[in-house]
């Protein structure tokens, strides 16, 4: 989806540095969330609940982390950096998770 956005606000705006920024949004929520999603899978988070109730909490603090490091390094990383640019990458693949959960396969029932 990052992909998609990036592609698409390059040519919409014809600028590659909006097209980079979009990018960089999409990309500060999925690495953080890759991040994440590896963290819970650890020998920490499954040993019982509530260091899996721990293990939840620190990783989504390092989730959370992560993303401020990479909104905070965006200037620097990115050459003629568009805010609006960034954020619409950001929100929009923050709302693909919505997406993949509309289209998951419904597990198969008895009845069916």
């Amino acid at each position: 989806m990052g992909l998609v956005v990036a592609l698409a606000a390059w040519a919409l705006s014809g600028r590659q540095n909006v097209g980079w920024s979009a990018l960089y949004g999409a990309l500060a929520v999925v690495i953080p969330a890759a991040v994440f999603a590896r963290g819970l899978t650890g020998h920490f988070s499954s040993v019982n609940a509530g260091s899996a109730a721990v293990g939840f909490l620190m990783w989504e603090m390092v989730k959370i982390a992560l993303t401020f490091a990479m909104l905070v390094a965006a200037p620097r990383l990115v050459a003629g950096l568009s805010w609006p640019a960034l954020l619409i990458g950001m929100v929009l693949a923050m709302k693909v998770y919505w997406l993949a959960l509309a289209f998951k396969p419904r597990p198969k029932t008895k009845l069916d």
